[in-house]
């Protein structure tokens, strides 16, 4: 499970660090871990902090928002409440972030690193800045990137590929949440508030959900890959053939007794 100190925690959550002091003086975030002098988070934390901020903007007030908690923990176990916040906001993914300097980076990049490319990177989240350095949340992601400008693509070609893939897997993460949720809602609290007493089976559910839709992206998207991958080959073959056609075609000039050959057949009388 990923931990943070307050400073990181409150810029995932986009929020301040007097914004999350405020929030656990108000009973609405629970207390850090604490070792030695250090507020240690966990990913429930970060997913508490995150729906106050959602319920903030929508016009919730802290009374309203600790009252829906209060609603929802009483009567609860608190190792099952915990275990729902964990589910929920722990990461899908067991990478370990890794942190690299601007020379690193361009160690690996190259001179496709330029301020702008770093900017762009920080925009779609491949990196995050950690004082002078930056946090590179998926060290996978950053590898695959290294590897494809080895191949000879440009930095800014790979960036392509991330938005993009940020873009559309976004859409279909969003569509797939929602119905899992929708279902989750309409199983354990329809029409209220999820009844504490039940968070357990919600917890196992959604760890159970974990796997499968990630197993789904993947299978689907090998199955993509394969056929669009045929098709472009197939595209690029056929257009090379027209080309060797006419390349031969030239070569070999027109046939012997064709009407546009000088001195041959009718034209020789």
């Amino acid at each position: 499970m990923a931990e943070y100190r307050i400073d990181e925690l409150a810029r995932l959550a986009d929020t301040t660090v007097r914004n999350v002091r405020v929030y656990q003086d108000r009973g609405l975030l629970a207390p850090p871990r604490r070792e030695g002098r250090v507020g240690i988070y966990s990913e429930a934390h970060l997913t508490r902090l995150r729906l106050i901020g959602q319920l903030l903007r929508r016009g919730y007030t802290f009374a309203n928002i600790g009252e829906m908690f209060r609603v929802w923990e009483r009567g609860g176990d608190l190792s099952d409440i915990l275990g729902f916040e964990s589910a929920i906001g722990d990461a899908w993914s067991d990478e370990i972030p890794d942190y690299l300097t601007i020379k690193d980076l361009k160690e690996l990049f190259g001179g496709g690193v330029t301020p702008r490319t770093v900017k762009r990177s920080l925009d779609l989240g491949v990196l995050e800045r950690d004082g002078l350095r930056f946090r590179v949340p998926s060290p996978r992601l950053l590898h695959a990137g290294v590897e494809l400008v080895k191949l000879g693509m440009s930095v800014d070609s790979v960036l392509d590929i991330a938005e993009n893939l940020r873009d559309k897997l976004g859409n279909v993460a969003e569509h797939m949440v929602r119905l899992v949720a929708d279902h989750i809602i309409a199983e354990y609290a329809p029409g209220t508030v999820v009844r504490s007493e039940e968070t357990a089976e919600m917890a196992e559910l959604i760890r159970r959900v974990r796997p499968l839709a990630q197993q789904a992206v993947d299978a689907v998207l090998a199955q993509e890959m394969a056929d669009k991958l045929t098709n472009v080959m197939g595209e690029h073959f056929a257009l090379a053939m027209e080309y060797l056609q006419k390349e031969a075609a030239e070569k070999e000039g027109p046939e012997e007794g064709s009407p546009g050959r000088v001195g041959s057949g009718q034209g020789a009388r």
